[in-house]
């Protein structure tokens, strides 16, 4: 961040200029909102953003959004057509230090000339809270405008205050159409692969491939082209060789995980388990911890299947077991036996009704007196207090059960479990019969 505060005309205009050997996404990247493909919705015409940087009027906004949607490109945007100062730091490298540093020169810069800063903050989610609420008194005072890019939902990796007091703009994935644009922007670019070809079987390839990256097209298309001595037709075979696999999008503290996790559960209480089994392997793929599944699949065999099948606790246990003792990538089999015998399972939440009955009296009643033939009759002295008086002990009676009083006063037996009518749970009683 090298600036000469006191001689604007002396300063750098945008971001820096890509060299011809830089990767070709960057060579490529867009000077003005008018070439950037996509996000029409944010930069079409009469959109808010596109009329806030058309007018250098931008205030501090949160780009959120996957990797290659534009991010890094609209703050390039920005800096070629701001009046203020620009300037760029990266969460990866920067420190408290450094924010501070450049909010002090963007203070000195508007007493100095009277002339504004656009802070970028590039994976401004690797910020811990300290570097966040160092932005937060320039931000709230002007002395910055700040533009933070992130691929993370700013709900959970964004201060409140700090989310608060900037825009939030959501980039979605490229279309097909848009990531196709861009790579044939990119076949007749003299700074790209002008003199090569693709075919349209190659061309399929890459967007698929790209899932709305367009950072990703450009790179696989990049390598292909390398494939060859001399411009010229870049095979559909060059395009699959130059791709690494599925791009799976996701984030371990964001939208993606909780919507893919939901998408899991729901699976399993719907009795799915072909989706069920998909959406546990496409997380293990893109690197969710196995054991937060394996700890899901704990839980939702009592919330949701409970007594209706109590073997799924069990096999629910021996599977996290499992993948403790054995570890990824063999315990994937465990992990989805154990996720198919979830699914299958019939269904019941009646221990979760009943939990929820439970807390509901206990708020209720607060501190409920035991009634006395259930207190502790076995200390000196509790027989001339009467507890334990009248209590019936059920294995005197032959059929191990007898008919009494276990609740408080104030709640009546049924109130708080209730049995469900699926798989076994309605069959888990039948042994005791009433008292003739």
């Amino acid at each position: 961040m090298s600036e000469n505060l006191f001689d604007p005309g002396d300063e750098p205009r945008g971001m820096t200029r890509p060299t011809a050997s830089a990767p070709l996404a960057a060579r490529l990247r867009p000077a003005s909102v008018d070439d950037i493909v996509g996000q029409q919705h944010l930069l079409g015409p009469g959109a808010p953003l596109r009329a806030a940087i058309d007018n250098d009027r931008l205030r501090s906004v949160i780009l959120w959004g996957p990797p290659g949607t534009g991010k890094t490109t609209l703050a390039n945007v920005v800096a070629a057509a701001t009046k203020s100062a620009f300037v760029e730091l990266s969460a990866v490298t920067a420190g408290v230090k450094d924010v501070r540093s450049a909010i002090e020169q963007a203070r000195a810069r508007r007493q100095a000339v009277d002339r504004g800063t656009v802070l970028f903050i590039d994976e401004i989610h690797r910020f811990n809270k300290a570097q966040q609420d160092a932005l937060l008194p320039a931000v709230e005072d002007g002395s910055v405008v700040l533009i933070g890019a992130t691929t993370e939902n700013p709900s959970f990796e964004v201060n409140a205050p700090l989310l608060s007091r900037s825009l939030l703009y959501r980039l979605e994935p490229l279309s097909d159409d848009d990531i196709a644009t861009i790579v044939r922007r990119a076949l007749d670019d003299p700074r790209g692969l002008a003199g090569h070809r693709l075919g349209d079987q190659a061309l399929a390839a890459l967007v698929a491939a790209a899932d709305g990256d367009a950072r990703a097209a450009l790179t696989a298309l990049e390598a292909a082209a390398a494939t060859l001595d001399a411009p010229g037709e870049i095979t559909a075979e060059a395009v699959r060789a130059a791709l690494t696999g599925p791009r799976l999008r996701y984030d371990r503290a964001g939208d993606q995980h909780y919507d893919q996790i939901s998408a899991f559960i729901k699976s399993l209480k719907g009795s799915d388990p072909d989706a069920a089994v998909y959406w546990m392997v496409r997380m293990l793929a893109a690197g969710e911890d196995p054991k937060f599944i394996a700890r899901r699949m704990v839980i939702m065999a009592s919330e949701d299947i409970g007594l209706a099948d109590p073997n799924a606790l069990v096999v629910a246990v021996a599977g996290f077991q499992a993948l403790e003792r054995v570890g990824l990538p063999e315990a994937r089999f465990s992990l989805a036996e154990t996720a198919i015998y979830l699914a299958r399972a019939p269904k019941s939440n009646s221990v979760l009704r009943a939990l929820a009955a439970a807390d509901d009296a206990v708020a209720r009643l607060g501190n409920a007196p035991v009634p006395p033939h259930l207190r502790d009759a076995h200390y000196r002295g509790a027989a001339r207090l009467g507890h334990g008086k009248g209590y019936r002990y059920p294995h005197d009676d032959p059929r191990g059960w007898v008919e009494q009083r276990y609740l408080p006063e104030g709640l009546e037996p049924g109130t708080i479990y209730r049995p469900g009518s699926h798989g076994v749970e309605g069959d888990l009683d039948t042994w005791r019969a009433p008292p003739k």
